[in-house]
């Protein structure tokens, strides 16, 4: 649904050069909601305003439902209205709500309507059935100051849908609101996703956002996409830094004569009691130094670092045991143990809650 390939952005001021993308590229499926996460400069906010357009690329291209928009940038009259057409399809909701505050609720939701050309009577039709969507019928003739954060927010979603989009942008959405508000919003825009079709790009700093509504993520740094894949290809993939900081575990071996491992759950065998198995079936016993345990997708994933007895040549059963379980298992080197205490800069990030 949406593609990004080779994208760059480059501002220019007062002689100087700054690279905010660096050849990113990006592929959404339709109906998925994505994540991008990354520290403030990672480049997440160009990425997300290149692809409606709001900023041009400097080089590149993005395609949004099988169209390449930026064929349709700055070609002509009859190019533009294509393009104003095809950014007509993207929703876009933004972190500070961005409202009217001299017009009513319902009157902010028309605002895009009005653009459309839609008569009043459609625009009045139209808006309360999206404040109905969102849970704010009953605040139609309120006005922006009258409204809590979380209202407001929904409100804006309300409004990024008049054009009854395919794509919905979020950019940092949730990042002004508390913790249990973000929750509520999160859990909306899941739910539109999935009564609606809607394809999600949201732009976030904070991991929960990432775990709690996202089917895939990436992860940015300085201009590029530096990983990316579904949740579970990413806690498949050995030392990948997303599913470090969307799983984190810790502990090291209580001794030299100890086994460290890493043990990743997803699918079927998260539901297993697979290490008590182990333990029965060996005769072994086991300490459980660290676990990261969660709901993605309706399903449990998650993370458990364990210590075996013995030195890694007298555990290659378990470990063999373990892997015919379906789980992946990362032997832990105290090397591993010592650089998960401090996690990378490039992941250290917001776990969630009003910034």
């Amino acid at each position: 649904m949406i593609t990004t390939t080779g994208l760059t952005k480059v501002y220019r001021s007062r002689g100087r050069e700054v690279t905010a993308l660096d050849g990113v590229d990006l592929h959404v499926k339709e109906g998925e909601v994505y994540g991008v996460i990354g520290q403030s400069g990672a480049g997440k906010s160009s990425l997300i305003r290149c692809v409606n357009l709001l900023e041009r690329p400097t080089s590149g291209t993005v395609t949004v439902d099988g169209r390449d928009l930026t064929a349709l940038a700055g070609k002509g009259p009859r190019a533009g209205r294509e393009l104003r057409e095809a950014r007509s399809r993207i929703g876009m909701v933004f972190q500070h709500f961005n409202l009217l505050s001299s017009r009513t609720v319902q009157e902010n939701v028309e605002l895009p309507l009005e653009i459309l050309g839609l008569s009043r009577r459609e625009r009045g039709r139209k808006a309360l059935e999206l404040l109905d969507l969102v849970g704010l019928d009953d605040k139609a003739r309120s006005y922006p100051s009258q409204l809590s954060g979380g209202q407001k927010q929904r409100v804006g979603i309300a409004r990024a849908l008049a054009g009854d989009p395919k794509v919905l942008l979020s950019d940092e959405a949730t990042s002004a609101l508390d913790p249990e508000t973000t929750r509520s919003i999160l859990h909306l825009l899941r739910d539109l996703n999935r009564r609606l079709g809607l394809t999600v790009l949201l732009i976030t700093h904070e991991m929960d956002v990432v775990k709690s509504v996202c089917d895939s993520a990436a992860l940015m740094e300085h201009g590029r996409v530096v990983e990316s894949g579904t949740v579970g290809e990413l806690l498949a993939t050995p030392g990948s830094e997303l599913a470090t900081a969307l799983f984190p575990v810790s502990g090291r071996a209580s001794g030299a004569d100890r086994t460290v491992v890493d043990v990743t759950f997803h699918g079927d065998a998260a539901t297993q009691p697979v290490i008590s198995q182990l333990s029965r079936t060996y005769n072994i016993d086991i300490s459980i130094l660290g676990a990261a345990m969660d709901t993605v997708g309706g399903k449990q994933v998650g993370r458990m670092r364990i210590e075996l007895p013995g030195r890694f040549d007298e555990n290659v059963v378990p470990v063999g045991f373990l892997r015919e379980q379906g789980l992946q298992v990362d032997v832990v080197t105290e090397t591993d143990a010592a650089a998960a205490g401090a996690a990378p800069a490039a992941v250290a990030l917001s776990k969630g809650g009003a910034q």
